[in-house]
């Protein structure tokens, strides 16, 4: 199983596969032709909440991923993640986010979360 996290603004490559958008939010200052976002599974993301709590540093890392597991759980997302699984079996997925730290981000939560899926 094939998953990675890249930046948004990273110009595609052959090896990314499926590339899917993980932000609630389009991308400042990219065209989706520039993108080449196949997928935008907005309720993968995390709840405006979480992300203002997490930002206004408030909360560690740690405690911004239990959190984010948390909602991820939730029948909706539960689903969305599962298709996220299957796609990740069949062949490479690239979890796109415009994070300027996408392996403190919760890209990168959402990636473990498909590899051990």
């Amino acid at each position: 199983m094939s998953v990675r996290v890249r930046r948004v603004y990273d110009d595609p490559e052959p090896a990314d596969g499926l590339r899917v958008l993980v932000d609630r939010l389009w991308p400042r200052g990219v065209s989706k032709d520039v993108a080449h976002v196949d997928e935008w599974p907005k309720g993968l993301t995390p709840s405006a909440e979480l992300r203002r709590w997490y930002h206004a540093g408030e909360g560690s890392y740690e405690e911004f991923a239990g959190r984010y597991e948390e909602e991820l759980a939730a029948p909706g997302a539960a689903e969305l993640l599962d298709g996220l699984r299957e796609s990740a079996r069949k062949g490479s997925v690239t979890l796109l986010t415009s994070a300027k730290d996408p392996e403190h981000s919760h890209a990168a939560v959402l990636a473990r979360l498909v590899r051990e899926g």
